[in-house]
């Protein structure tokens, strides 16, 4: 069995006044309010998404 990498994401500024297409990918990392964290696995899908609003989020 091999271990997935994961990678830890906290929201630490808001998405109101972003487009909705960061809202969406915001949610879409299962984010919801700030200082929020999730764990997710590390693929270059959820890297793309975390480098699209790298503005809003911090890598852990």
């Amino acid at each position: 069995m091999t271990t997935q990498q994961t990678v830890k994401v906290q929201l630490v500024r808001s998405p109101i006044g972003c487009r909705e297409s960061h809202r969406a990918t915001v949610r879409g990392l299962g984010l919801r309010k700030i200082r929020s964290i999730s764990e997710l696995q590390d693929t270059p899908a959820v890297r793309g998404m975390i480098n699209k609003i790298s503005y809003l989020v911090k890598v852990l």
